[in-house]
This record gives structure tokens, sequence and C-alpha cells, in this order.
């Protein structure tokens, strides 16, 4: 247990030194600190588009609900591939070409102040309860590695996301979650690798899943799977290419980064899907008691089995580099989510409504600070309140908040960007409407009651649980969607005060953004800065080659961090290269 607790303080302290090394960039104004002075390159962007969708609960819940239904955990993540994909092709560009610091702000000038006003006080809440959803599964989690008390285990790790946003804004979030895509690549790979060799192969894991792989316990209807696929996808298409997510790919320098950011994500949510999966499959083949070896946990117990798995079958060490990648999976998203919310509050509330347009550039930087360190407290309590649900598993969790609470206010964020002429109450009824759909979801349109209208008069628990997810994403892609659709019926172009800004917005959503003049000293900078990051880290990986391990184990760490250098070598020469292309000799030479 020792070496864990030596690999999770070396991680600590890459985010330290991350945090410091950016504080500076940061620093020079609130553009800076929100989202990097849009001048992020793709490789950065791409991995915090692709880490936003990655929290904790990926090794937690979504794993103990792999362990238990098999191939069924996948829909969550192929819709997030057909959304990645969309992105590329659409509204990557898009979202940067709205010329905005803040999500709110491309509100505004999409749907003008009331909306913005609206979105602003419905958008931060909602944030926070999906921040304390990824911190209570972290929590679950070290609490159960380490034996510690849940509620210690959140205020520590939360305090330490609070630090890293509080210090260098958008600059080191991004490159945290860069360094942390390493990180969860390193474990995710490797944990897959053993998991296959120990379960004998890919066949052994179709072939011995319990219950089937494909269809898993507990299932009697085959088309309750199919429906979830279909409207995940559903679901995960406006759940991410929404102007409220649209804050990652603002960070881009331009609108071809932006899309080749989204490019990126996509790559490696294809590859990622499979392998993340690969230890809890075969944990149900080689484990199968698992879920009872932490019973203390309750209706939580399953999302243990990524544990299990690392101290039964990994070499010692394992536990703590796996640690690493939940603390850098749920920082990620934690950490994307503070600094969102503190950009949002400052540009669309406290400047133009409290300070009506007064306040200074340093006095709104100290100002979304403070927004910040609020955030990140009310983030620690939510996850403490979510810890007393010991009936939900976290994948029921995630998916009650994420389809009954946030579902209603992606829908007009989402489709707003397609349908151009909506009357101006539209937004702001479509998620008061979409808030009583999800009402009659819970009090009417039960399972039960669902499943009656078809003569089934009973469900398994699984059953019942895929079929609230399905009833709840359709009853907002038919009724809250279709209601938005419909309030184009009364729209007024005379009587539209917002037109002329709502047509400056889509013009400009329609042209290219171009990078400044001077971004190769800010591309440099950035593949100087992570490329030592990354060899650093990769140092401190090889070092586990020293904990007392049978040889495949300090082989399988050796690899990993010639890896991880390999990534860090290359960002370092293509600065240096970036730097002699730019300079003045190189450039007078190729002139001639």
């Amino acid at each position: 247990m020792q070496y864990d607790y030596l690999v999770i303080a070396g991680y600590f302290a890459l985010m330290v030194a991350i945090s410091l090394l950016f504080k500076k960039m940061a620093s020079n104004s609130t553009s800076d600190y929100f989202r990097g002075g849009g001048k992020m390159l793709w490789w950065m962007v791409g991995a915090t588009a692709f880490m936003t969708q990655f929290s904790a609960w990926t090794f937690t819940g979504a794993a103990g609900k792999a362990f238990n239904d098999g191939f069924a955990v996948l829909a969550v993540f192929i819709g997030n591939m057909v959304a990645y994909a969309l992105a590329y092709f659409y509204f990557a560009r898009r979202f940067r070409q709205m010329r905005v610091d803040t999500p709110t702000e491309g509100v505004k000038r999409r749907f003008g102040g009331v909306n913005e006003q609206f979105f602003t006080w419905v958008i931060i809440p909602l944030s926070v309860i999906n921040a304390g959803v990824w911190l209570n599964g972290l929590g679950v989690f070290a609490s159960a590695v380490f034996d510690a008390d849940i509620v210690t285990t959140i205020w520590i790790t939360g305090l330490a996301v609070l630090a890293i946003s509080l210090l260098s804004g958008a600059w080191g979030v991004v490159a945290s979650d860069f360094i942390q895509t390493l990180v969860v690549a390193v474990i995710s790979v490797a944990c897959a690798a053993v998991a296959l060799y120990f379960v004998g192969g890919p066949s052994e894991i179709i072939e011995n899943f319990p219950g089937g792989f494909i269809m898993g316990p507990d299932m009697n209807y085959p088309l309750l799977l199919v429906c979830t696929f279909i409207f995940f996808v559903v679901k995960q298409l406006q759940s991410i290419n929404n102007m409220q997510e649209s804050y990652r790919f603002l960070n881009a320098k331009d609108s071809k980064n932006a899309s080749k950011a989204a490019l990126l994500a996509l790559g490696m949510m294809i590859v990622g899907a499979v392998i993340w999966f690969i230890p809890p499959w075969a944990s149900a083949i080689l484990y199968p008691d698992a879920a009872t070896q932490y019973s203390a946990l309750g209706a939580k117990a399953g999302d243990a089995v990524y544990l299990v798995f690392a101290r039964e079958t990994m070499p010692l060490g394992t536990v703590g580099l796996l640690m690493a990648g939940l603390f850098a999976a749920t920082m990620s998203s934690m950490d994307s989510a503070l600094n969102r919310n503190s950009g949002i509050f400052v540009r669309s509330f406290y400047a133009p409504i409290m300070r009506k347009g007064q306040a200074t550039d340093k006095e709104q930087l100290r100002v979304g600070q403070i927004a910040c360190l609020v955030n990140g407290l009310l983030v620690i309590f939510m996850a403490q309140f979510f810890n007393s649900l010991k009936h939900l598993s976290l994948f029921d969790l995630m998916m009650q908040v994420a389809t009954l609470l946030q579902s209603p206010i992606l829908v007009p964020l989402f489709l707003g960007v397609l349908i151009r002429k909506t009357p101006k109450w539209a937004p702001w009824a479509t998620v008061v409407f979409g808030m009583l759909v999800s009402w009659s979801v819970v009090e009417f349109f039960t399972p039960a009651n669902v499943a009656s209208w078809f003569g089934i008069d009973e469900l398994t628990r699984r059953e019942a649980g895929e079929l609230r997810t399905i009833i709840t994403i359709a009853a907002h892609l038919f009724l809250t969607a279709g209601f938005f659709c419909l309030t184009t019926l009364f729209y007024k172009e005379e009587k539209d005060t917002n037109k002329a800004q709502a047509d400056e917005f889509f013009k400009d959503l329609d042209t290219e953004c171009v990078a400044e003049e001077g971004q190769d000293i800010v591309d440099r900078m950035q593949r100087n800065k992570l490329g030592v990051l990354v060899m650093y880290m990769a140092a401190g990986l090889s070092l586990m080659v020293l904990i007392p391990n049978p040889l495949w184990g300090r082989l399988l760490f050796l690899a990993c961090a010639a890896v991880i250098f390999g990534v860090g070598y290359a960002l370092k020469k293509s600065a240096r290269l970036n730097e002699d292309a730019t300079s003045p000799a190189t450039i007078t030479t190729t002139v001639q």
C-alpha cells in the first residue's frame, strides 16, 4: 500500500507543477483565464473535449454496469462517438466561430439578454450537481482503496481540484487534461492487456460472460437494448453538441483546430471505449464475487470492481496508478466545470448586471477566482449529499441527473444552432416545459405503467432501469424538442427585437475563424511546457520499476514510461522545429 501512496503523491506533485507553470499564461486577462484566450492547439483542446466525457464515473459506475450487464454499457460511448463525428463535420468549428469567451455570451447573441440571464442561473446549479456526482464517484472508490472516510476523501480531492482551477484558469485546466489523458491511457491499456492475458483472450469474455455477453443477465426483452442504443445516440448527440458544452471548442486557436480537436476526441473514444471495459468484463469471469467485497458501499458495491481487479491481478503500485487515473478523470471534468461557471458568472451577471459595464478586466479576473472558489465548495457539499443516497448505484445516479435535469436545458441550446427563427421566449419556455415533462416521467410514465401498455406485468430491476432511461430520453426527444420546434409557428420577424444581433451571430457562425498574428510563439510555448511536464511524468513512472514486482510487472511499467516519454520528446522536438522554421534566419533563407 505504501507504493500506492507514493504514486499518488507523485501525481499530485505533477498537478501542482502544471498549475504553477501555466499560472502566468492565465493571469494576463479574463479571456486567458476563462478560455486560454482562444489560442490553444487542437491536441490540447481534443484532450479536454475527450476528458470532459471521461470522469471517475467511467471507472466506477460505468465499470459496475459493464461488470453486471456486459456489452450494453457501450450504448453511452457509441453515442459519444456519433456525437464527436458530427462535431467534427459541423458543430466544433461553428462553436469556435461564435467568437465569445463564455457559453452564455453565445446564448445572448443568439437569443437575447433575458435568455442569457435565465441560462446563467440554470447552467451553474446544474454544473454543480453534475460535478458533485463525479466527485462522489471518486470518493466512493478512493475510500474503498484506502479504507478511509469517504467525506474526508471528498474534501481532500475537491480542494485539490479547486486549487488547480483557481491558480491557472483554462490554461491549467486544459494542460492538466492533456497530462491526465496520458495517465488514463496508460492505466487503461495496461489493465486491458493484463486482463486479456489472464482471462484467455476476447473470445473467452464473449463465450463465458455470466448471463451472456451481448444481452447480459436479467434481460428478457432484446428490443429494450436496441432502443437503449438508439436513444443514447440521440441523447449524447445533444449532450456534447450544444451551446453549454461549446466552451471546450472556444479554447481552440481557429476553426480548423476546433474541428481537428473533435476528430481527436472521436479517435480516442473509439479506441478507449472497448479498452476501458475489458477489465470489468474479465472480472465477471475471474472474480464473480467482486461486487460483494465492498458491501459497505450498498448499491454502489459493484462500482469498485476495477479496484478488485487491480488488487488481485496487477503488479504492486498499479492501484496507486489507477487512483491517479481516477483523480485525473474527476479533475478533468470538475475543473472544466468550475472554470466555465466562473466565466459565466462574471461575463453574464457580475460585469453587465452588478457593475453595469464598469468592471475592469483585472476586477473581473479576481471576481472569477472568487466565483471559482465558491463553486468548488458547493460541489464538495453536493458530493457529500449524493453519498447519502446509498440506494442508488453511480450509473443510475448519473443517468437520472443527466436525463431528468439536464435534457430539458440542452434541447434549446442544441436546436438553437440549427433552427434560426424562433420567438425570444422559446428557449426559457422550452426548459420550463421540459421540466414538466421530466416530472411527468417520474410521476406517470413510470416503467411499470409503460410496460403495462404492452401487456408486460413484471420487469427485472435491470429492465426497469433501462426502460426508465428510454422513456425519459424519448419524452424529451418528442415532447420537449417538439415544443421548441412548434414555437417557430409563433415567430414574427417584425416583432423580433433581437433579429439584428441574431443575424450577426449566424453570420459569424458561418465565417471561418483564423488564428491571430503572433500565434506561433504561443504554439511553441504550449509544446515546450507540456513536453517538459510529460517527460518528467515519464521519469517518475519509470521509477516504478524499482517496486518489488515480477519481471513482467516491471517491464509493463517500463513500457508505459517509454511511451509517455516518446510523447513528451515529440512535443519538445516539434517546439524546436517550429522555432527554427519561424526564426528570421530561416525565413530569409526561404525567401531567397
